[in-house]
């Protein structure tokens, strides 16, 4: 049995799933008297709903996943390097990817019929943190293999960056107007575009629920035309068998009427004779 494949199988499940199928492959490897596979497989734990639901994330969004573990890799340089300008702005992206991908996770979970409650949802975060912060987490993740969430995350996401150099005094009221005005725009822009990004949501779980309320009064109605037609043929069926009955019951009730008739002539000759 190809472990590796079945591997990637089962942690492609929902966790309701997991169990009974892992058991029928075990089950399968013993009948096959694979005792390697059978010990593989069963060793294979069921991930926590968080965890599942993070592993759907890398399935079905591997290049976000890509550009996610890049965005670790120079959270890590930048700690490593004492690099405070760097680190502040990862530190910021991370929090808006996280949240973001948090979101999305949220979407695919409920397309799969496993809809995330809040507090399911904030420990897909914290598992996308551990992620970052962790490289021996990142290689399972983005192969959709996590079976337990990573530690938390205590390294450099628990840093504070070292403080920017301060500008000339007769600069920095300028500057600091500046700087805040370019993040109130940065989070507005956030703003907006979560909200586009909820509207999609509603808008694409909306359409699916009406094209699958379509779809079933499609089958119900190509169920009631099959219905309709067969009750056709057999009204057909039965009216033709009426039509040969009736041609049948017109010529004996003929051949009734002409014998009743000789017999009458019959019987009128005798009495003459007579």
């Amino acid at each position: 049995m190809d472990v590796e494949q079945l591997t990637g199988e089962l942690y492609g499940l929902r966790p309701s799933e997991f169990t009974a199928a892992r058991d029928a492959y075990v089950a399968e490897a013993r009948r096959a008297k694979d005792t390697a596979a059978a010990k593989a497989i069963a060793a294979l734990r069921r991930p926590p709903l968080a965890v599942w639901a993070a592993n759907l994330l890398a399935r079905e969004r591997p290049q976000e996943a890509e550009r996610f573990l890049a965005l670790g890799e120079a959270l890590r340089e930048a700690h490593q390097s004492l690099d405070g300008e760097r680190l502040r702005e990862a530190v910021g992206q991370r929090h808006q990817l996280v949240a973001a991908l948090a979101r999305t996770t949220a979407g695919l979970a409920e397309e799969a019929g496993q809809p995330l409650s809040d507090p399911v949802q904030r420990e897909v975060e914290q598992i996308l943190h551990a992620v970052l912060a962790h490289p021996d987490a990142a290689g399972p993740w983005s192969a959709g293999r996590l079976a337990t969430a990573p530690e938390a995350a205590v390294d450099f996401t628990a840093v504070t960056p070292p403080a920017p150099p301060k500008p000339p005094a007769g600069r920095r009221p300028k500057e600091l107007a500046r700087a805040r005005a370019a993040a109130q725009e940065a989070r507005t822009t956030a703003t907006r575009h979560e909200r586009q990004h909820d509207t999609a949501r509603k808008a694409h779980q909306t359409a699916k629920a009406a094209a699958e309320k379509a779809a079933d009064r499609l089958r119900r109605a190509e169920h009631d035309l099959e219905e309709a037609r067969r009750a056709a043929a057999a009204a057909e069926h039965a009216a033709s068998e009426a039509d040969t009955g009736l041609r049948s019951a017109e010529r004996a009730m003929g051949e009734a009427r002409a014998a009743a008739e000789e017999a009458e002539a019959e019987v009128r000759r005798q009495e003459r004779d007579d």
